[in-house]
């Protein structure tokens, strides 16, 4: 059965601030506020809306299984602003999979010059969703300088650049930042095991290249070109639970709602007709 889909007009007009690299914005309801998806059917105006703002530092290590220089991101340092308490020093990875706390992230879809797009099997490692079929790459935009811009969406085209090389050795020069094209935003809440989960703003990047795969053990255990009907065929086993198949929630969104118009938009050079950055697409 297909999400539901409906459109948020005006929730956080701060919510072009760039988000990205060692420190993460995240924004939250207050308290008085549900998190529960429901509740957010109809469009929300940004003044009913309380923002806690947090700043995550990421802390990133170099992957010992690695020789490049690639590298992983932990998160361990909460500085709470805006309701006057001291800082406070958490997990802050953690809770924030753990809370289902609302961050940004984005999603990217390479596909190469046979209009195939790039999947990748999330690494048995993963805190949230591990050994799940998704889209090419999917992270959080970290707060630094180059991940910061707005014009143009450049901050979460960077990202999507320097996580592309973390995950899947693709080299910042095969991949240039003005060829991501941002398609369109959505908002979604997804548990993992019951435990774990995700709430987040996504932004959903598309980029047509060759390229060359390297992928990072640490990150990614398998990878796969796929064709529409392949796709389909991934789709058909995932719902019959064959061969142990499961995909990420939120590439299951867009799939559902957007991906097979925007692939034709692929396939005919005009995915920048496709584009609606002004809207954001509250999925469930």
């Amino acid at each position: 059965m297909s999400p539901s889909s409906s459109l948020i007009h005006g929730i956080y007009p701060f919510i072009e601030l760039g988000v990205a690299g060692s420190i993460l914005l995240i924004f939250l309801y207050n308290r008085s506020h549900t998190l529960a998806f429901p509740s957010l059917a109809p469009p929300i105006s940004s003044s009913s809306l309380l923002p806690s703002i947090f700043l995550f530092s990421s802390l990133p290590r170099q992957s010992p299984s690695l020789s490049d220089g690639r590298r992983s991101s932990s998160y361990s340092l909460c500085r709470r602003l805006g309701d006057g308490r001291h800082p406070e020093a958490a997990n802050v990875r953690g809770r924030i999979e753990k809370e289902n706390l609302l961050h940004r992230a984005f999603s990217v879809f390479l596909f190469n010059s046979k209009y195939e797009l790039l999947l990748q099997q999330r690494s048995a490692t993963k805190v949230t969703f591990p050994l799940v079929w998704t889209n090419t790459c999917c992270s959080h935009p970290l707060y630094r300088e180059s991940e910061l811009i707005q014009e143009n969406f450049l901050g979460v085209r960077n990202a999507s650049q320097r996580k592309l090389l973390d995950e899947l050795g693709i080299p910042p020069e095969d991949l240039p930042v003005d060829e991501f094209i941002p398609l369109g935003r959505m908002l979604y809440k997804a548990p993992s095991d019951g435990k774990w989960g995700e709430h987040e703003l996504d932004y959903l990047l598309f980029i047509v290249r060759d390229v060359k795969v390297n992928p990072n053990p640490e990150e990614v255990a398998d990878v796969m070109y796929v064709n529409k009907d392949k796709l389909k065929e991934l789709l058909r086993k995932a719902d019959a639970g064959e061969d142990r198949i499961k995909l990420s929630p939120w590439f299951r969104l867009v799939v559902d709602n957007f991906l097979m118009e925007w692939w034709d938009h692929v396939e005919k050079g005009t995915l920048h007709e496709a584009a609606n950055m002004k809207a954001i697409h509250k999925l469930t």
